[in-house]
């Protein structure tokens, strides 16, 4: 009879990418989210999840629902206004407040000698400068708490796939194997910037992790986009304005196009003169910036191709946004657009999980109990 792997809990799961990530080596024990179109994403995709998911608030759930003793526990909680600085109390209700819904549950688990071996929270960058350092201060010493050491690393989704997309993963241990610390590429100047500013007391729990980079990305954005025939393209006036949006610079960027080109667009508001003007900008290097959930138009990202002095324009596709993530054709998304874009847009690369779990989480485990009995 075989043995299980590696198990994890996946909160605030989303379409389970970190699960894809990980890989078949791993086994969810449990995953949650709170939101609709995410969860029938998951449900989706998996076919054991009616076993093991669960939709709804995180502050809902107990350790009771919490099988067994996870190898890792896996938490992409909510970024927007990302507070952690303060008193719980001043927490709650506020979207980010989700992280304590989730380490109230890693509290009981520890309570009852279930506490997992790893933690990993992943989050956007501003995690490290919130409050001047003091959100990272309180993840750290909420980890510290429960004789965790951590670390940080920041990593650039575009090392592996061709889209601008910087998120800090902090891991936590309690037991660290020789060989696992040291330089990495990944300790930027933003991780090092807090690590600096913790606590004298939390300082000591502060830990280095080393994570190579992975081998050069070989693939770029041209690369990932559906055939010309089969996208839907911007008329003239739509491309046009899209062109207006543009300063000087991104203009003149698009002139000076050899051959074809195709080039990211992402719409931004910028201050011009004291006024808070929307402008176009485009990219030509192969990469498309940091996708987002489609809160209104302007956060959905454009393609332009320019061809024999010809310039067409459209929206990025549902399943170009996939593929973005690193998710396969064969990941079954939502019906709708906004949906789609959604699942993808508030996920978390797969490869980068992919690499974090095979350089570092899976050696800090050691040989899982299905290698060990082979």
């Amino acid at each position: 009879m075989s043995r299980p792997g590696r198990t994890f809990y996946e909160f605030f799961a989303g379409g389970g990418m970190a699960r894809i990530g990980l890989g078949e080596a791993w086994t969810c024990a449990f995953a949650n989210d709170f939101d609709r179109v995410k969860s029938e994403a998951y449900r989706a995709n998996f076919a054991d999840a009616e076993a093991h998911f669960r939709q709804g608030d995180v502050w809902n759930l107990s350790a009771d629902d919490l099988p067994g003793r996870a190898d890792l526990a896996w938490a992409s909680s909510p970024c927007q206004d990302f507070s952690l600085a303060g008193a719980r109390a001043g927490l709650a209700g506020g979207r980010s407040s989700a992280f304590f819904g989730f380490w109230r549950l890693m509290e009981a688990l520890d309570d009852g000698g279930r506490a997992p071996r790893l933690i990993v929270i992943e989050n956007v960058s501003g995690l490290l400068t919130s409050h001047g350092g003091a959100d990272f201060a309180a993840l750290g010493a909420a980890l510290a708490s429960r004789g965790y050491r951590f670390g940080a690393l920041e990593i650039d989704a575009a090392t592996v796939l061709p889209q601008s997309r910087p998120r800090v993963f902090v891991i936590a241990a309690r037991e660290i194997p020789a060989g696992l610390t040291g330089d990495s590429p990944f300790h930027t100047r933003a991780v090092r910037a807090a690590r600096a500013a913790l606590p004298e007391e939390l300082a000591p729990q502060w830990v280095w992790w080393r994570l190579a980079a992975p081998p050069a990305r070989n693939t770029d954005l041209a690369a990932l986009l559906e055939p010309d025939a089969d996208v839907r393209w911007h008329g003239p006036a739509q491309t046009a304005r899209l062109l207006e949006l543009m300063g000087p610079l991104h203009r003149a960027r698009l002139a000076s196009r050899p051959g074809r080109a195709v080039g990211a667009v992402f719409r931004r508001t910028r201050k011009e003169e004291g006024r808070s003007v929307q402008r176009a900008e485009v990219r030509f290097d192969g990469v498309a910036g940091c996708l987002r959930t489609p809160r209104g138009g302007s956060s959905r990202q454009a393609i332009v191709v320019v061809e024999a002095g010809a310039v067409r324009s459209r929206l990025v596709t549902p399943r170009e946004a996939a593929r973005l993530m690193g998710l396969p054709d064969s990941y079954r998304l939502p019906a709708t657009a906004t949906g789609a874009l959604h699942v993808a847009g508030d996920g978390v690369a797969v490869p980068v999980v992919r690499w974090l779990a095979r350089e570092l989480l899976e050696p800090l485990l050691g040989p899982s109990a299905a290698l060990a009995a082979e």
